[in-house]
């Protein structure tokens, strides 16, 4: 084998990289030099993207897949400085190797309270947390904007960035949904759709995109939680003087477990509490008796208003108290059709049990010669 062939083989470089950190986003090839030889065998695997930076300007992209590195598959390089074909003129360049994969169960949180204006609570505030997933949708544009020259660039660099900006879009569509703080949770999908749809604008510009968001929890400051508690404990207690029974017999149980070197006490309060408790639901003692109110009187009768027919023609309305001197009258008999608000129909007065007893109460006819 000829002396040159053999140091060529000697110089052509294998360029790859495996990363078991879960976090690394960019990597830089250590090259002495940053010295590339001609003919290079470059393996890009599946979730990286290699970038090469030449002479501080960007060169090429590479996608998944294997590449010998000569000028007839570097267009954008060949355009920048021609290459020589030989061992002895290496071209300088640096190559980043970029992780395309999810980077997931990155984690968000509201660092102080959101203030927004209830419809159901008035003002009040919110909390919120929950995960997310961003990945490298751009390796050239990710490499420009953020990574720069960083030899090693983790997520942690970026993650703080970002969920400053899941936040103030969180904030700003929280505050304008309108949504009832107790109907928040069963809207968590749409909200997080909406602010993964705004935030998406804001990453691209980045090279960056996000393709799961969650929205995990939404809270509120521990005082209102504290009176939505007391506000639901009075909804499942319902009789509060049921209620007030059932924790003075509660608290009477707790007193008589008491440890013996407070028996006495406790069993004497325990007693006291039990006669009282009696008492009250006897109605007998002072500490439970309630006073008694009679019951408010029954709503008066409704006084109907009656219209009469006569030969074909009605006349009316009139009162019971006028139908009643009519009978005494003799101008109301039994066999009169009557009629009244609310009834099927006309109807003779001798049928109607209102009237029926108009004429019962009419004395008997005089004796004869009285």
């Amino acid at each position: 084998m000829p002396i040159f062939d053999f140091l060529s083989g000697q110089f052509i470089d294998v360029i790859h990289w495996t990363d078991d950190s879960r976090d690394t986003m960019v990597w830089r090839f250590e090259r002495e030099g940053h010295e590339i030889k001609y003919g290079a065998k470059l393996t890009v695997r599946e979730g990286q993207a290699a970038v090469f930076v030449h002479e501080g300007q960007l060169a090429d992209v590479f996608t998944p897949g294997l590449y010998l590195l000569e000028t007839n598959n570097m267009p954008v390089m060949t355009s920048l400085q021609h290459w020589d074909h030989g061992f002895r003129s290496p071209f300088k360049s640096e190559i980043y190797f970029v992780a395309t994969t999810r980077f997931t169960d990155l984690k968000w949180g509201t660092r102080n309270p959101i203030m927004l204006r209830d419809p159901e609570f008035g003002p009040t505030r919110l909390r919120a947390f929950g995960t997310y997933a961003v990945r490298v949708a751009d390796p050239a544009r990710f490499m420009a904007e953020i990574v720069g020259t960083d030899g090693e660039f983790t997520m942690d660099e970026i993650s703080t960035q970002i969920r400053n900006v899941i936040v103030q879009a969180f904030s700003r569509i929280i505050a304008g949904s309108n949504i009832p703080v107790l109907d928040m949770a069963a809207n968590t999908r749409d909200l997080g759709r909406l602010v993964a749809g705004d935030i998406t604008a804001v990453v691209a510009e980045y090279g960056l995109e996000i393709p799961e968001f969650y929205i995990e929890n939404i809270s509120l400051p521990p005082a209102v939680e504290e009176a939505l508690d007391k506000r639901t404990s009075m909804g499942i207690a319902g009789d509060l003087d049921r209620f007030a029974r059932y924790s003075t017999a509660e608290a009477m149980t707790a007193a008589a477990r008491t440890p013996s070197g407070g028996g006495g006490i406790g069993a004497g309060l325990g007693m006291g509490m039990g006669m009282a408790m009696a008492q009250q639901i006897a109605g007998q003692g002072p500490w439970g008796a309630r006073p008694e109110t009679a019951p408010p009187p029954p709503p008066p009768p409704v006084e109907h208003v009656w219209h009469i027919a006569e030969n074909g023609q009605t006349h009316g309305p009139y009162s019971r108290a006028n139908l009643g001197r009519m009978t005494r009258e003799g101008t109301l008999t039994r066999e009169t059709h009557v009629w009244t608000p609310g009834q099927d129909g006309w109807k003779r007065a001798g049928e109607v049990t209102e009237l029926a007893q108009l004429f019962t109460v009419l004395p008997p006819p005089p004796p004869p010669g009285a």
